[in-house]
């Protein structure tokens, strides 16, 4: 991947900066990566029930897949959208997300930190529609 776009910080690097956090926050996190588009979306259904939120970094499939969208919106888990790269400031065809309309929220242009970002996100949501429904 490009660096300068990237950033240069591992996905394992990431992940461990995500455990402290979770683990800071009292909460459980489960870190999972795959190039597949039929294995995220199979992960995504698998969250039903199981997770509290999902913090994703669709990729290339941010720009292509109805199918991740279509599963994010049919297991109605709260959803964070997060990319290392500023999309809107991108190449217009990076710039829509088919996802952006089923997540609760989008996070980009923060390097590494997106997704930290992210899972601050998810848990203060799901911490306040927890104190809602009482």
């Amino acid at each position: 991947r490009e660096q300068e776009t990237y950033g240069d910080q591992t996905l394992q690097a990431i992940n461990d900066r995500l455990m402290e956090l979770a683990k800071a926050e009292g909460v459980t996190l489960e870190a999972k990566h795959s190039n597949s588009e039929g294995e995220l979306v199979s992960w995504i259904q698998e969250a039903r029930g199981q997770f509290d939120a999902i913090v994703i970094n669709p990729a290339a499939y941010t720009h292509t897949s109805v199918a991740l969208r279509d599963a994010i919106l049919s297991v109605t888990v709260p959803t964070v959208e997060v990319h290392l790269s500023n999309i809107h400031q991108r190449e217009e065809f990076r710039q829509h997300s088919y996802l952006a309309g089923v997540a609760i929220g989008q996070i980009s242009g923060f390097g590494a930190f997106s997704y930290e970002l992210g899972v601050r996100a998810a848990i203060d949501h799901v911490r306040r529609a927890r104190e809602k429904s009482g």
